[in-house]
């Protein structure tokens, strides 16, 4: 199904109906997969097959077209347009940011994964997600590793192994801590996407780039629970047209880490979050089972930025290493 969508749907707009046959058992967790692109015509299909083609199927694929001037749209047309398991929503371009809330609009399910139009999935993707949102209510926020390739051949990776990372709001408010990946490894249920997305229009031009920034730090600064699953199936394509990627200057990354901190503070607003949060650091990094030795140093820090005595933050700051120290083993 085709949707021209010129205005950006009000945040209240309705989620259009699921087909009961497009997938999925009862009572099992429901996916939608919302992908985004803008002039990526080369790659676009392949991202949105990868996406029908999973074990575990999506209840909806949601494809945004923002505005593409390369035949993109056209393409998707071509493709989809009478596809059932489709929904194609062909707008103005209004960047990263505006294509994720048109998306999201037009969800009616439990999680979002969202995924990059040059990007894509193995098949068993949605399955390994599933497992773990199945068994998990508790878990709001779950991303993977990322096998990049194209112009490049590496791992990007959160750590090791599997991490139940609790909550992460004080650490993010305080650090700027980046708890996520790139947008294609991140899924997130529906609720907490849509508080993440909801921002005033004058971050539609600080986001039309990156925009994933406004997912990871929202969920966290909000209050989501995050796991990091590293499910080996998330290939994320090195071509040279993917922006942040290909611009390293140091202009760049201040303007980059300026809009970030003022995202933040968005969110912490919202929240009612506000520096005297660091003495709540114990009791968030508590929420984490299994901490690793860097967040236990991280949340060590935060205990010394308390407006107590020196005593007193050592005190606390020993606590913390020592908790991690001991469920480590």
């Amino acid at each position: 199904m085709t949707v021209d969508a010129e205005p950006l749907p009000a945040s209240n707009a309705q989620p259009q109906a699921v087909d009961a046959e497009s997938g999925g058992t009862p009572g099992a967790t429901r996916f939608a997969v919302v992908v985004t692109s803008y002039n990526y015509r080369d790659f676009v299909i392949e991202a949105v097959e990868s996406a029908l083609a999973q074990q575990r199927r999506p209840v909806q694929v949601i494809v945004v077209d923002d505005g593409s001037t390369d035949g993109s749209d056209a393409l998707l047309r071509e493709r989809y347009a009478h596809d059932g398991r489709v929904t194609l929503i062909c707008t103005a371009n209004g960047g990263q940011l505006a294509a994720f809330q048109r998306g999201v609009a037009a969800v009616a399910a439990d999680v979002i994964c969202f995924l990059d139009s040059d990007d894509r999935w193995a098949p068993d993707y949605l399955a390994r997600l599933g497992g773990l949102y199945d068994a998990r209510a508790d878990v709001d926020f779950v991303f993977s590793d990322l096998h990049l390739f194209d112009q490049q051949t590496r791992v990007m990776k959160f750590h090791d192994g599997a991490v139940d990372l609790g909550y992460t709001a004080i650490s993010t408010y305080m650090f700027t801590q980046w708890y996520g990946a790139p947008t294609s490894a991140l899924s997130i249920r529906a609720p907490w996407a849509r508080r993440a997305l909801d921002l005033p229009d004058s971050f539609r031009d600080t986001w039309r780039l990156s925009a994933d920034n406004c997912l990871v730090f929202g969920c966290s600064v909000l209050g989501a629970h995050k796991y990091y699953l590293p499910t080996g199936c998330v290939d994320y394509r090195i071509h040279g047209k993917n922006g942040w990627w290909s611009n390293h200057s140091p202009s760049v990354e201040y303007t980059n880490k300026m809009h970030s901190g003022a995202l933040i503070r968005h969110y912490a607003e919202k929240a009612g979050m506000g520096p005297e949060c660091v003495e709540l650091c114990k009791l968030e990094f508590l929420t984490k089972p299994h901490p690793s030795w860097r967040e236990t140093r991280r949340y060590a820090r935060l205990a010394m930025m308390r407006r107590v005595s020196l005593l007193r933050k050592w005190e606390r700051a020993l606590g913390i290493l020592l908790h991690g120290w001991r469920v480590r083993g």
